[in-house]
């Protein structure tokens, strides 16, 4: 154990000395001898310098999943990354910088967190944006929980169609928070809205397009939430948004989203990038941070992080959110990445995207017994029934070079979802139409 305790046996003596105590033993002797471990820690030996460089080689190879060709999606997409993005995101100013609390020595972050603002609110037609969250699934719940806190309603109306992972930790903190979590079905690929309920809910949440691909009727959301008095939530596709109305132009109250498609790779399922951006009325239950254009003493445009006084830091018993802090570095790249884009870009790779998706849907389902999962409509990603379980088609596809989709439980019926990006090329959609009609006979 002592391997791995970073204080020197000089240090240790005169801790023991300053407490009088003799021994290590008798600093632990208030811990039951039954819950102490017989024998330390069972941990491997430290690794030489070459040994950790090489480990994280291998590691950084994984993590690109270059040994596969990726159709796999359900909330992490391999997009292509422009290599101006990792140029200028990763300058030290941005690598190395820390948390932005003095803004005299933080403009250079400050900005470039104010241009991110920008660009997600831009995206997703809303009029506020934070400095981003976590994840999808972080922003989904601190969505409710906004909406929540706006109408003083518990009970929530969630959509299956939302990605399953993110409903899971909406339950999870549902435990604490007591809001009441109301499963909505999917019929046809889409969410079936009740016309009543048992009670009025005080958010009303769906995803667009949804974890099977389809594109929702966010139109017929926005009424639920209308007539119920309920805010509205709608997860975003960022990109899909390069080709689909905004969420705000629907009406939302609130629009969340993943913003990983945006300069950060697959990286073993993260850190990933939680979009948020909600109507101005909002802003003081707006979570996480948010940053601010002003002027300094001397006039110049400058940057702050403002509405720090917000019930989040001082007086948390009536928060609706604990978060206060961002992804900064990843937020950055994304505003870099989206930068990059403009908008003409950004609705070049989403009709890249749409075009792979549809060429490769009309290949598979031209095998026999492959079979559409929905009726409705689907844009850049898919969802099928295959002869064999969806698990089993991954396992097989892998042995012939491709990373085949996400196997879809029995929630959604079993099959494959399936995604293509703008990487995937005309060739790699055949060969893995090909593979695919050999596993599943």
């Amino acid at each position: 154990m002592g391997h791995f305790v970073p204080h020197t046996d000089a240090e240790i003596e005169a801790m023991l000395a300053f407490l009088g105590l003799a021994s290590l033993d008798d600093l632990f002797a208030v811990v039951p001898e039954a819950l102490r471990l017989a024998s330390g820690l069972d941990l491997d030996p430290g690794l030489s310098e070459p040994e950790v460089i090489g480990r994280a080689a291998e590691l950084a190879a994984a993590n690109r999943g270059s040994n596969l060709v990726c159709f796999a999606g359900g909330g992490a997409y391999d997009h292509e990354i422009p290599s101006v993005v990792r140029g200028v995101a990763f300058r030290s100013e941005f690598v190395t910088a820390y948390t932005p609390y003095q803004p005299e020595l933080a403009q250079g972050v400050l900005q470039a967190l104010f241009e991110y603002q920008t660009l997600v609110a831009r995206l997703t037609g809303m009029e506020v944006a934070n400095a981003s969250l976590y994840d999808g699934a972080s922003a989904t719940v601190e969505a409710i929980n906004l909406a929540v806190a706006a109408t003083d309603r518990p009970v929530v109306w969630l959509s299956r169609g939302v990605h399953p992972h993110w409903r899971q930790v909406a339950a999870t903190l549902a435990a604490g928070t007591g809001h009441q979590l109301v499963d909505v079905p999917l019929a046809g690929g889409t969410t079936a809205w009740p016309d009543e309920g048992a009670e009025v809910p005080g958010a009303v949440v769906v995803q667009y397009p949804n974890y099977l691909g389809c594109l929702e009727d966010v139109a017929a959301a926005a009424e639920v939430a209308r007539r119920t008095g309920a805010l509205l939530v709608v997860a975003v596709d960022p990109v899909a948004a390069g080709m689909l109305r905004s969420a705000g132009s629907f009406g939302a109250d609130v629009a969340v989203g993943e913003g990983q498609p945006f300069g950060t790779p697959l990286s073993l399922g993260g850190p990933y990038l939680g979009l948020f951006a909600c109507r101005r009325e909002h802003v003081r239950r707006l979570p996480g941070r948010l940053v601010g254009e002003t002027v300094d003493a001397q006039g110049r445009r400058a940057y702050v992080t403002t509405l720090r006084t917000r019930e989040q830091d001082i007086r948390r018993e009536k928060a609706s959110s604990n978060v206060c802090t961002n992804q900064t570095l990843i937020a950055v790249v994304c505003a870099v990445h989206l930068s990059w884009l403009g908008t003409g870009g950004l609705g070049e790779v989403a009709r890249r995207c749409a075009r792979g998706a549809r060429y490769a849907r009309e290949a598979l389902l031209a095998i026999e017994g492959v079979e559409p999962a929905a009726a409705a409509p689907v844009l850049r990603e898919f969802a099928v029934r295959t002869p064999v379980p969806g698990d089993v088609v991954v396992d097989r596809m892998a042995e012939e070079g491709f990373l085949a989709g996400v196997a879809l439980g029995e929630e959604y019926g079993g099959g494959l979802l399936v995604a293509v990006t703008e990487k995937r090329t005309r060739a790699e959609i055949d060969a893995y139409a090909a593979a695919l009609e050999k596993v599943v006979r």
